[in-house]
């Protein structure tokens, strides 16, 4: 990849790489300054993950959801953007439509 410009993946190609893994999360970039990747969640389903030891911002591209960090909650839906600093605990919940997030960390994520 050059560190100067890479073309990525559309969201769609992206989102058919992440179903084919069996995954619900899969990471399309990687640099050391960040990375990013696509995250689903389906309907009435739960979101295992933890704290990161990054910076974290989601982009909502589809569903509806609840989402709390920290003492924080809000509703989110297409286009919400929330920022999660380093450590904080957060989860998206209660939620109603298939979720499909773009997340981008920074630096990159730890593997």
């Amino acid at each position: 990849m050059s560190r100067e410009f890479s073309a990525l993946p559309d969201l769609q190609t992206v989102e058919q790489l992440r179903r084919q893994s069996g995954k619900s999360y899969l990471e399309f970039l990687r640099v050391v300054s960040m990375s990013a990747g696509v995250y689903a969640l389906p309907a009435h389903g739960a979101d295992p993950q933890s704290p990161h030891r990054e910076d974290e911002l989601y982009y909502v591209a589809q569903g509806r959801a609840k989402f709390c960090a920290g003492a924080e909650e809000r509703d989110v839906a297409p286009g919400s953007l929330m920022f999660v600093a380093a450590g904080v605990a957060h989860r998206f919940y209660d939620i109603t439509e298939d979720l499909q997030l773009l997340v981008f960390f920074a630096p990159a994520e730890s593997s």
